[in-house]
């Protein structure tokens, strides 16, 4: 990948996405400088215009950009960096310097939970608990949630509903983690699907 510093007078735009939530957390600036430290440290570097100075994003609050994939855009003048955040991105202590907090894509989030609870063999965890009893406990536990669901579906409490619903999707994550599937495998499958 070659990038294409000429055109913005040796600075080029960069966008920050959740790499789990696929939420835009910020926009920043690099020069080649701080595109090559980037690279090679795997933690977000800018080029920061008021400072005048190459800065590593959490230098100072600890809240560090961890780079998970570079990509550029069809121009090669504009970079979009993939991360997992270490906390809060924007200086408010907001998730997303856009002042956007939102569920959406939080699944992929819990996914990662799940998975880390998981792999870590975390004792007091519930989820990692369950896990260890076998893919025919997880599966009925699905089923235990799904039959709730309709229950629920039937009447008009619709926050009972949505509790429901959220308990059976849960309980799906610890299901496909069991299968060593994950949620993106099943958008796949939905994506192809659509194409028909």
């Amino acid at each position: 990948m070659k990038i294409d510093f000429t055109k913005g007078n040796g600075l080029v735009p960069v966008v920050i996405q959740d790499n789990n939530t696929d939420q835009v957390l910020m926009v920043g600036y690099m020069n080649k400088e701080a595109y090559k430290i980037t690279k090679k440290e795997k933690k977000v570097t800018f080029f920061s215009r008021s400072k005048n100075r190459l800065w590593t994003k959490g230098e100072t609050s600890g809240n560090f950009l961890y780079v998970q994939e570079i990509l550029s855009d069809c121009d090669n003048d504009a970079i979009l960096i993939k991360v997992n955040p270490a906390g809060p991105v924007c200086h408010t202590g907001s998730t997303s310097c856009f002042n956007e907090e939102t569920a959406k894509g939080f699944i992929y989030e819990l996914q990662r939970v799940i998975s880390k609870r998981i792999e870590d063999n975390a004792n007091d965890s519930y989820t990692n608990k369950l896990f260890k009893k076998g893919i025919n406990k997880v599966a009925q536990k699905v089923g235990e949630e799904a039959v709730e669901l309709v229950i629920e579906a039937k009447d008009n409490d619709i926050e009972l509903f949505k509790n429901e619903a959220a308990d059976l999707m849960y309980h799906f994550l610890i299901l496909l983690k069991a299968k060593g599937v994950n949620f993106e495998n099943v958008e796949e499958v939905l994506k192809s699907r659509h194409k028909k």
